[in-house]
């Protein structure tokens, strides 16, 4: 890119105006854009900078509806897409970390091992000033991520070409046990339809970065 780094920009919403007080990050893009690797690394680069529980990582993946849940609505074909999501209590959460300075506040998370959301393994402590949050859909303009937005001092659209996504995609499909037609078929049928609604709110974003350069997989630890 020929301008500042995301991690450079990172450190420009802490160091600037208002930099005592806690600054959320938004992160959007379709899926396998990069947005969970690119949050995780900066916060891990945060951390580096300013010291340990500066910065915290709040991923949308966290609300995802439980296998149970998903079942019970007929929505398991449709698993990642908005209905499948828990987008109210999202909205809560990030109400509460902008508000609390004074309680660890925990915070939800989706294994991919699992295949499930699993509670608490994150914590946004009192002294975290930088919170990055991301997930497919904040910038959507239907109910209620305007209102996830409007938490967040800025909102930064991951952009990756439509090919290295699906190559990521079905890199991730084929490593969570889909064999190869059927991983095909979840990228076309599912992810897909997913990636176009979110490009749509891109206009909406504060900014494009690339997320082309980051390793995905089990070879994303790399970049941390």
């Amino acid at each position: 890119m020929n301008e500042a780094t995301p991690t450079a920009l990172a450190l420009g919403l802490l160091r600037g105006p208002g930099s005592t007080a806690r600054t959320i990050l938004g992160l959007a893009g379709p899926p396998g854009a990069g947005k969970s690797t690119l949050a995780r690394h900066l916060v891990t680069e945060i951390d580096r900078a300013e010291g340990p529980g500066t910065a915290a990582y709040v991923p949308l993946d966290g609300f995802h509806l439980s296998a149970a849940q998903l079942d019970r609505l007929g929505l398991t074909h449709r698993k990642g897409a908005p209905a499948t999501f828990d987008a109210h209590g999202y909205v809560a959460l990030l109400q509460r970390i902008a508000d609390d300075r004074f309680q660890d506040i925990y915070v939800p998370d989706f294994d991919r091992t699992l295949d499930e959301p699993v509670a608490a393994r994150h914590v946004v402590h009192p002294q975290t000033r930088l919170v990055v949050t991301e997930g497919n859909y904040l910038a959507s303009a239907d109910t209620p991520w305007p209102d996830a937005r409007r938490l967040l001092r800025e909102l930064w659209y991951v952009h990756t070409d439509d090919t290295v996504r699906e190559d990521r995609l079905l890199r991730r499909h084929r490593d969570g046990g889909r064999d190869e037609a059927t991983a095909r078929h979840w990228v076309t049928g599912n992810d897909h339809p997913n990636g176009e609604y979110v490009k749509a709110g891109r206009p909406f974003c504060t900014r494009t970065v690339s997320g082309a350069d980051l390793p995905t997989g089990p070879e994303r630890r790399t970049v941390l």
